[in-house]
């Protein structure tokens, strides 16, 4: 008995060990114990306010929102701000429920997963062979004689059959119609517009049968007739993908997608709150919708027939919170295996080759850096990607403004719920990089080496003091755990780089940024980019087209232009310039006999604020230290003419450089 006795017992500190370093997303954790600054965490429910004041909801956005972060597995921040209705009556919850839109894709993509780790669904089959009804669609060509210059429209065979894995991909050749939320510069007003490729998302408009009084059966029968925009598996475009991609989980598990997902991924990982409806007792926590003025695509408040796996799920933050934590513990949570940890990998790394071309934006935006897995947009290049985190990170939006991401090498989830109308200044307020940026600026800093005595304090001479005064540039992030290139004062910016389409014939300019060196020099939004430097772009990759794009700061780019209605192009020429939007800078100024810093930029940097000045204390000739929570360390770097030239925040591993961009001394 005694034995018996004592196997209990270890079976019992077993499992209360194991309870003990289990994920726990139910309560915040202590925000330094998870290696955050809980000061600086607390930095984003007033950025969020801010927005709210200065964005009201006639400007598109509604006056509230939800934010979670996790890392390692715990709760380290969840916060409600504001308000869930316009009138500011209904303060905002933890639980209130949004409409999360396009954040339902990766949810449906994790559902075809599941099918394929049962065996019952194969990535490289043909759709066909799961709904026959599409095995007959052609594909829209559009063919130029280089002699005539005559053009000739027509449709042709697929190359080959358009299989799940370009369902989960985005390169089916289904498209979106072309609406003027997502492109409000591209507009199709005129149903005889001569491009085809606008004519095709039009024909998605007229004849695509997406109605909630509908089922997926009837809605992908209403895309047989369709011609394809791409040949399959060339060209990655988002579209009604993830909408079909629910119709073949139907087929494949014999059950309604609403059922699936219930069955397989909502009761499993305890998501309690996320569904195709809010039913009536939860409709207190549904959050308005960001666009009272006129009907809503969805009337999230009754049952609908048609169950969308690209934009019809409700949510709220904890629910989801749950389901990216799955899918960062490589398929589990709580010991429940949803997905394998095969199927995750497979799913959150590159599915797009070299060859395919990205043709236009999403409710994020198509830039360099970023390609595409099963389901997600994934960071590849932390220079230009507008996913943040380490190279491997991965991410979703939706169109009303929430948003997630999954950073594996921090182990760390961050995730915003708002609601906004697309293409409003509201909207564009809060999809910016805010969220990313509070979240890793408030990553903790390593303290300095138990093994290093302290320094001791030094007294530098005015002069010395004068010549390390000036403005510093760190680029476009705050924190070296979210790289985005080092800052060298060299790197030129033109404000085109986001939100652009590539087209046959050129690069299509969706939204500059205003007051950018390119909206200086002329260029608008529509603006068809043909030319660069006298090079044509037609037939080129994005990736290729932005790399001529950049250059050295200060330096002149000659752009060739087409503008809708013009018969010809002209020509503009832009100068790049030194300082981004959305810079990191610190600017430092000698005040009352010493040295202090202050954030100048876009955002807060560690322990640096707008409008408060931060002593430093020399420690040597050359380096600084701060008394704060940070113990943040600044050494200066000098060129090889002795200048100064930068300086290095925190030497080491999480160093942080910035380029001298003024100096301010004598």
């Amino acid at each position: 008995m005694k034995l018996v006795a004592s196997i209990w017992s270890v079976a019992i500190l077993l499992c209360l060990s194991g309870a003990a370093s289990a994920d726990d997303l139910t309560a915040p954790g202590d925000a330094e114990s998870l290696g955050f600054s809980a000061t600086r965490l607390a930095r984003i429910a007033p950025w969020y306010q801010a927005r709210f004041d200065a964005f009201p909801p006639s400007e598109g956005l509604l006056p509230g929102a939800v934010v979670a972060i996790a890392k390692g597995g715990k709760l380290a921040y969840l916060q409600a701000v504001g308000f869930q209705n316009r009138a500011k009556t209904v303060p905002m919850q933890t639980d209130s429920i949004f409409w999360i839109a396009s954040m339902t894709k990766p949810v449906t993509s994790v559902a075809a997963m599941i099918l394929v780790d049962d065996g019952k669904l194969e990535l490289h089959a043909p759709v066909a062979r799961y709904l026959p009804e599409l095995a007959e669609m052609r594909v829209a060509f559009r063919k130029t004689d280089a002699a005539s210059g005559k053009t000739e429209y027509g449709l042709e065979p697929p190359k080959r059959p358009m299989t799940v894995r370009d369902l989960l991909r985005h390169t089916s050749g289904l498209v979106y119609p072309e609406m003027d939320f997502a492109y409000p510069e591209r507009g199709l007003s005129d149903p005889n517009d001569a491009q085809e490729i606008r004519t095709i998302h039009m024909l998605y408009g007229w004849r695509a049968v997406f109605r909630r009084d509908k089922t997926l059966a009837d809605f992908v029968s209403s895309l047989a007739s369709l011609p394809l925009a791409h040949q399959p598996g060339e060209v990655h475009e988002y579209g009604w993908n993830a909408d079909v991609l629910g119709r073949v989980v139907e087929v494949a598990s014999g059950q309604p997608l609403d059922q699936f997902l219930q069955d397989r991924i909502f009761a499993p990982l305890h998501m309690i709150d996320t569904g195709f409806y809010v039913p009536k007792e939860k409709l207190g926590r549904l959050v308005d919708s960001p666009m009272p003025e006129r009907p809503p695509i969805w009337d999230v408040t009754t049952p609908p027939k048609l169950f969308a796996g690209g934009g019809g799920l409700v949510s709220t933050a904890p629910d989801y919170l749950r389901f990216c934590q799955m899918l960062l513990n490589d398929g589990e949570l709580d010991g429940v295996r949803v997905l394998s940890a095969q199927a995750v990998k497979q799913m959150t790394t590159n599915a797009l080759s070299p060859d395919v071309r990205i043709f236009g934006g999403d409710e994020v935006g198509a830039r360099a850096g970023t390609t595409f897995g099963l389901g997600f947009g994934i960071r590849a290049n932390p220079v230009f990607s507008w996913i943040p985190g380490a190279v491997g990170s991965y991410s979703w939006a939706g169109l009303w403004g929430t948003y997630f991401w999954i950073d594996p090498a921090e182990k760390l989830i961050g995730l915003q719920m708002v609601q906004a109308t697309p293409g409003s200044k509201g909207r564009a307020a809060v999809i910016s990089a805010g969220i990313s940026h509070l979240t890793y600026g408030a990553l903790a800093v390593a303290a300095p080496s138990a093994d290093v005595p302290p320094a001791a304090a030094t007294t530098p001479s005015a002069e010395a003091l004068a010549d390390y005064a000036g403005s510093y540039d760190f680029g476009s992030s705050v924190s070296s755990r979210d790289r985005q290139g080092l800052a060298d004062g060299k790197t030129g910016w033109l404000g085109i780089e986001s939100f652009v389409a590539m087209e046959q014939e050129g690069l299509r300019i969706n939204r500059p940024i205003p007051g950018s060196p390119a909206t200086k020099a002329g260029l608008a939004a529509g603006d068809l980019i043909t030319e660069v430097d006298g090079a044509p772009l037609k037939g080129l990759v994005l990736s290729d087209v932005l790399a001529r794009l950049r250059g050295p700061a200060d330096t002149t780019l000659k752009l060739k232009i087409v503008r809708k209605g013009e018969t010809g192009g002209s020509e503009l020429s832009v100068v790049r310039a030194a300082r981004r939007a959305n810079a990191v800078q610190l600017q430092l100024r000698v005040e009352q006999g010493r040295l202090v810093a202050e954030a100048t930029g876009a955002w807060p940097l560690l322990a640096f604020e707008h409008g408060k000045a931060t002593p430093l204390v020399a420690t040597s000739a050359s380096e600084f230290i701060v008394n704060d929570e940070d113990h943040t360390r600044i050494a200066f770097v000098r060129d090889a003419a002795g200048k100064v030239s930068g300086l290095v925040l925190n030497p080491g591993p999480f160093e942080q450089k910035a380029a001298l961009i003024a100096h301010n001394g004598p």
